[in-house]
């Protein structure tokens, strides 16, 4: 963000930026976007989106073979009770639904979950779209991240507003 700030002050065009390094849920990949704003475009996500991808081949083959572990079916032993995007892709692919391989359907599933999981988060920080997220957003916990990364200490962040509405 520090370089990318230099850019700007000189009127350089600074490039969208992306953060990737572990990300599999909603809470970090809101504050990645926050701590890296306005310059953080994108958070890349590998293994979180892989993972979802296995289960769902898996499944596949685990019904197949009659195998399905009670972690599964626990929510369906079928995959229209297992994935609940299951009938809404059906409906949205038709007759071509059934070339959809479950492990797509796994992605997709896990892709939803996390867009409503992002959403709520969002919404909770009174943030309606992605580009309102800033690094206003989020908190420092120790002086010295504070120190490092710009972000407010949590000690101190909005202080001056919070002496407005007690001293007002």
């Amino acid at each position: 963000c520090e370089y990318a700030e230099l850019l700007k002050k000189r009127g350089i065009r600074v490039p969208d930026m992306a953060m990737a390094g572990g990300f599999s849920d909603e809470p970090n990949v809101f504050k990645a976007l926050a701590m890296g704003s306005p310059h953080f475009k994108a958070v890349c996500m590998g293994r979180g989106l892989m993972i979802p991808g296995m289960v769902g081949k898996n499944i596949a083959k685990w019904i197949k073979d009659g195998e399905l572990p009670k972690t599964v079916s626990k929510y369906g032993s079928v995959p229209e009770e297992i994935f609940v995007t299951w009938a809404e892709l059906k409906e949205k692919f038709g007759s071509r639904f059934e070339e959809i391989p479950m492990g797509a359907i796994g992605i997709y599933t896990y892709a939803q979950k996390f867009r409503i999981g992002l959403q709520q988060i969002m919404a909770g920080s009174r943030n309606f779209s992605v580009n309102t997220i800033s690094r206003s957003d989020v908190m420092a916990l120790t002086e010295d991240a504070s120190r490092i990364s710009g972000i407010p200490y949590v000690m101190e962040a909005f202080a001056d507003e919070a002496l407005t509405v007690l001293l007002d």
